[in-house]
């Protein structure tokens, strides 16, 4: 595990369907909070919501992005998605090609108050 790797991430986050996630992903990148964004629809999702099982179609948005930018994607997200409880976490990214985590680096912006 290098130093290097662990400062990256990537953020896991469920949407209603495909239009909201490409819609979530352009804003990201606009803002160069992510260096890339996959997008995995109809998935199926099983979850509590309001004491009782529920489930839904949706679509999986898979973001790559710096650790220090967290906070400011998640505001993001929050503010262009639609459910009231979004799904937002983080996993990190333990291995990874020089070049990959470096193309990440060289894609995201970071303020000298993150970085």
């Amino acid at each position: 595990m290098t130093k290097q790797s662990l400062n990256h991430i990537i953020v896991l986050v469920t949407t209603k369907d495909k239009k909201e996630a490409s819609q979530i992903a352009q804003g990201l990148l606009e803002a160069k909070l992510i260096a890339c964004a996959n997008i995995i629809e109809g998935i199926q999702s099983l979850f509590w919501w309001q004491g009782k099982i529920d489930s839904s179609q949706e679509a999986l948005l898979i973001l790559k992005t710096k650790k220090v930018l967290f906070k400011k994607l998640a505001a993001r997200v929050k503010s262009l998605h639609s459910y009231k409880v979004p799904e937002i976490i983080a996993l990190p990214i333990t291995q990874g090609s020089n070049e990959y985590l470096q193309w990440i680096d060289s894609s995201v912006r970071i303020s000298r108050k993150e970085g």
